[in-house]
């Protein structure tokens, strides 16, 4: 039941209506009910006996399982052919020449099949299809023999070649995957592992070097990489020259439209790294870029990137003081279902937190509602720092509406939750602004002296305005408004102006 459900959750509107069409090709009996079921899965508030109740007017377990398994392969099948339809057409169509070219080979018709074979070659070195082109060298080494014409040791060069471009390939998406999963294991903060060092000695392992004829595939890699390590540092200057380095590199290949969702990829990350280094409008320029490559190939990507879109746009909105602009674009992306959650959650949280700023406290309340789901679940969907910034967020709604037993209750659960793991990956000094704001919520009126001004000041190593993390800036901003008796939002903006005099 649940995979079948998460299967359907990935539909958008469109794609359920074409699935309902394939069904209704594929049924040859009227009374199938598969058609009805997937319609009924759309629904998430009904659970497994309330399907079967309306299926067969009972319970019938066995009748539903075996229709379940049927849907199942249905929606594999259906997934599968529109891939091979849409996404793979070139790597199809190259497979289609080197099996007909085998063909010919068979039959001794070298000639043709040479022609083919130079075709293929040349869609294939087109989108770096280096696993392809093996097989095309392959098959041109292996009949060499029979053209004069044709050079062996020059094929042979192309085919060397090319087997470094494969490994250099294979190679960095092992990095990738090691990485990835180091930080989805948390074993850089559980072990006290250096990041930085880790990611030179997994390159080093693995022998990567980064040279002009990788694929964009393995740049996206390469910059995802690199963004994880600023991520994971919360070093966004840091990185920022090789980001931009590294796009103009893109930018000057022919070919870079040949892998157009990595391009847009490469996009996002570009932009983000700008906002969270404060340069709003360099990273709205990236996001218009972005936003074009997105209409491309008739909107091809567009649906599959737009929520980390409009998020990021929203964000440089809100913190260039657009915040009216913000809120209303987040608010036309509310209610609405889409296969990125993560940016779902992320949107929601976000106009939470613009509610705050803008003092529209029970919009933010009514908002924030909508989280009924366990902590356990948001960190499956997102991360354990999304969990955290939920939290901290809700602990200060309540404070402003003035939710006593709430704060209380949330305090409490927040230290019993999350302070053994922010002390491992070394960030006490979440859990010192924690202990800032039950300060100054169990005594209010010390807000304003100058000891808990020297309290505050005393508490933490400061960092540069440039290199603080922006949305440290933003939960710092609502301590700083209230000692400073300023509006939270105003507050914010002038936090992070002083931060771009020194950018």
């Amino acid at each position: 039941m649940n995979n079948l459900k998460e299967i359907v959750s990935t539909f958008n509107t469109d794609e359920q209506q074409q699935f309902i069409n394939y069904l209704e090709k594929k049924n040859k009996r009227n009374d199938t009910k598969n058609i009805a079921l997937f319609k009924l899965l759309t629904r998430d508030e009904l659970d497994i006996k309330e399907i079967q109740q309306k299926l067969y007017k009972s319970t019938q377990r066995d009748a539903y399982h075996a229709l379940r398994k049927r849907l199942y392969q249905s929606l594999i099948d259906f997934i599968a052919n529109t891939n091979l339809e849409e996404e793979n057409s070139i790597d199809m169509q190259i497979i289609k020449y080197i099996l007909a070219s085998r063909t010919f080979l068979a039959h001794k018709q070298y000639k043709v099949a040479y022609k083919i074979l130079d075709k293929a070659e040349a869609i294939a070195s087109e989108h770096f299809m280096f696993a392809i082109l093996n097989e095309i060298y392959h098959t041109k080494i292996q009949y060499a023999y029979t053209n004069q014409a044709i050079s062996i040791d020059q094929l042979i060069k192309k085919y060397k070649i090319n087997q470094k471009n494969y490994l250099l390939e294979d190679q960095l998406n092992i990095v990738y995957a090691k990485i990835r999963q180091t930080i989805k294991n948390e074993t850089f903060t559980s072990d006290g592992l250096d990041f930085e060092q880790f990611l030179k000695n997994t390159f080093k392992t693995y022998n990567v070097s980064i040279n002009d004829s990788m694929s964009f595939k393995s740049l996206y890699q390469l910059i995802t990489i690199v963004s994880l390590s600023a991520f994971i540092t919360s070093n966004y200057l840091k990185i920022e020259p090789f980001l931009i380095n590294t796009y103009q590199k893109l930018q000057a290949r022919k070919d870079k439209n040949k892998q157009l969702y990595y391009h847009i990829q490469v996009l996002y990350l570009v932009a983000n790294t700008f906002f969270r280094n404060k340069k709003f409008k360099k990273s709205i320029q990236h996001l218009e870029l972005m936003h074009i490559h997105m209409l491309e190939k008739n909107k091809k990507y567009y649906s599959t990137f737009k929520l980390k879109y409009n998020l990021l746009l929203a964000l440089n909105y809100n913190y260039s003081n657009q915040q009216e602009k913000a809120i209303s674009l987040l608010e036309t992306l509310l209610l609405k279902k889409h296969k990125d959650i993560e940016s779902l959650l992320d949107i929601h949280l976000s106009l939470v937190m613009y509610y705050i700023q803008s003092k529209d406290y029970k919009k933010a309340h009514n908002l924030f509602k909508s989280f009924y789901h366990t902590d356990r679940y948001y960190e499956t969907k997102s991360s354990k720092e999304w969990v955290i910034k939920k939290n901290l967020i809700e602990i200060i709604l309540h404070i402003e509406l003035q939710n006593i037993n709430l704060v209380e209750s949330r305090l409490l659960s927040f230290k019993r939750n999350h302070f053994n793991y922010l002390k491992s990956i070394k960030q006490e000094r979440v859990i010192t602004y924690l202990q800032l704001i039950e300060s100054y919520y169990k005594t209010p009126e010390i807000i304003n002296t100058m000891a808990f001004y020297n309290k505050v000041e005393n508490s933490f190593t400061w960092i540069e305005a440039k290199q603080e993390d922006i949305f440290v800036m933003s939960y710092f901003a609502w301590l700083k408004s209230k000692m400073e008796n300023k509006p939270l939002y105003a507050t914010t903006l002038e936090l992070i102006a002083k931060a771009q005099t020194v950018n």
